[in-house]
Formats: structure tokens, C-alpha cells, sequence
């Protein structure tokens, strides 16, 4: 007999606004990071005005790098506003707030 819960959540969709897709094109993060970013978290931290910002860790070569997608979230839609890789993870991480 099961009687176990399983957590399902819905994908968010996402819209990136024109600007935002140019920086991606040319700092080179493709549209599925994004997604894989805003639907699975390393961790989330709260932006400025409300926005939300995901992190995730990726391993580029040897050398670990943290995207941090910046976004408002309009009922189901995420609105990426901004999306970059820094290799300060330890500047942006924030102890504690771990989602695994």
C-alpha cells in the first residue's frame, strides 16, 4: 500500500524580452539554461523591485560558474528581465538559503 506524497510543479512558462535575448546571444546562454534555471533552482534570492533571481551552478570547462537569471513573475509567466554567468559564486551565494 503506497501513501507517500509526490511534490509535482508545474513548469513555468517564460517569456525573455527583447533586450534581455541579445545580452544571451552574446554572453552566450542559451534559452535552455534559462529554462532549466527558473524551473530548477540552485537557489533563489530576492531581486530589487520584486523581481526574483534563480541561481544555478554549472561546470564550464574545470572552473565553476554561477547564472543568475533575473526575472518578474506574472501569475504562470516568468519575464526574464536579465541573465549572466559570474565565476563569484561565493559573492552571490547565499549561505543558508541552499534548495537541494
Amino acid at each position: 500500500m503506497f501513501h507517500g506524497f509526490v511534490k509535482i510543479e508545474r513548469m513555468k512558462k517564460i517569456e525573455i524580452i527583447p533586450i534581455a535575448r541579445k545580452k544571451l546571444e552574446r554572453r552566450g546562454i542559451s534559452e535552455e539554461w534559462i529554462k532549466e534555471t527558473i524551473n530548477g533552482p540552485d537557489q533563489m534570492v530576492d531581486g530589487y523591485g520584486g523581481r526574483s533571481i534563480a541561481q544555478k551552478k554549472y561546470i564550464i570547462g574545470s572552473k565553476e560558474y554561477l547564472l543568475r537569471v533575473v526575472y518578474e513573475e506574472q501569475g504562470d509567466l516568468g519575464v526574464v528581465i536579465t541573465a549572466y554567468l559570474t565565476s563569484q559564486v561565493m559573492r552571490y551565494w547565499k549561505e543558508g538559503k541552499d534548495e537541494d
